[in-house]
C-alpha cells in the first residue's frame, strides 16, 4: 500500500491554521540570555566566509547574512528547533536530562547523536542539502563562539549557522545572476540561437 492510497480524515477540523494571540518571547532574545548575541553569529559565520558572486566583500557578506538570518527567524517552526536545543542544554547543565548523567552529557560523549542530529535538521529546515553541507563545515571547525558552547548548544547554534549561510550564498549568487542580466537558461538560449546559424 502506498501512502497516496491512505485516505485522510481531518479529526482536529477546528484547528486554527493562522498564529493566534500575543506573541511575548522572540528567540533572539532568548538566545541572548544563554550570552548569544546576534554579532557573535555573524562573526561566527564570517570566520568561514568565502567570496562569491554577489557577496565579494565582508560588509556584502554580513548584510546578506543578516538579513538571511531575519528571513529564517520569521519561521516559527525554526525558532522552536532551536528553542529545544537551548533547553536540553539548560537540563544537561542541571543534569536533568533522561537516561545520561550530568558528567557524560559535560564530556560530549560521541555516542550521544541528538545534538548533531537537531544541528543538522536546523541547517535542512533552513536551506536543505546545501544547508547540512554548511553544517558539516562550521561543526568540524569549530569558529568563533561554537568553540565555547556546550554539547547541545554548539550544533543547534552550528546548524543554524550554517543553513543561514548556505542560504546566503545561494541567494547571493541568484541575485549577482539577474543583476547582471542573464540567468544561465538566457546565456544557453543565446548559445543555441548562434550555433544554429549556418555559414554562408
Amino acid at each position: 500500500m502506498k501512502l497516496s492510497d491512505i485516505e485522510s480524515e481531518d479529526r482536529k477540523k477546528d484547528q486554527s491554521k493562522e498564529l493566534e494571540g500575543e506573541i511575548t518571547r522572540d528567540i533572539i532574545d532568548i538566545l541572548e540570555e544563554e550570552g548569544i548575541t546576534v554579532q557573535m553569529l555573524v562573526d561566527t559565520a564570517l570566520e568561514l566566509y568565502v567570496p562569491h558572486p554577489g557577496i565579494e566583500t565582508r560588509e556584502l557578506a554580513e548584510e546578506k547574512f543578516l538579513y538571511e538570518l531575519d528571513l529564517a527567524l520569521f519561521d516559527p517552526n525554526l525558532c522552536m528547533l532551536v528553542y529545544s536545543g537551548i533547553l536540553l542544554e539548560r537540563e544537561g547543565r542541571e543534569g536533568r536530562l533522561p537516561n545520561i548523567s550530568k558528567s557524560s552529557y559535560e564530556k560530549d560523549l560521541t555516542f550521544i547523536i541528538a545534538d548533531e542530529v537537531l544541528g543538522m535538521s536546523i541547517s535542512k529546515y533552513i536551506s536543505g542539502d546545501k544547508g547540512m553541507f554548511e553544517f558539516v563545515r562550521f561543526d568540524k571547525q569549530k569558529p568563533g563562539i561554537l568553540s565555547e558552547l556546550g554539547p547541545f548548544m554548539d550544533d543547534i547554534i552550528g546548524g543554524l549557522i550554517g543553513g543561514v549561510s548556505a542560504s546566503m550564498y545561494t541567494r547571493a549568487m541568484a541575485d549577482a545572476s539577474s543583476s547582471s542580466g542573464k540567468t544561465k537558461r538566457a546565456a544557453k538560449k543565446d548559445a543555441n540561437s548562434k550555433s544554429d546559424v549556418m555559414a554562408g
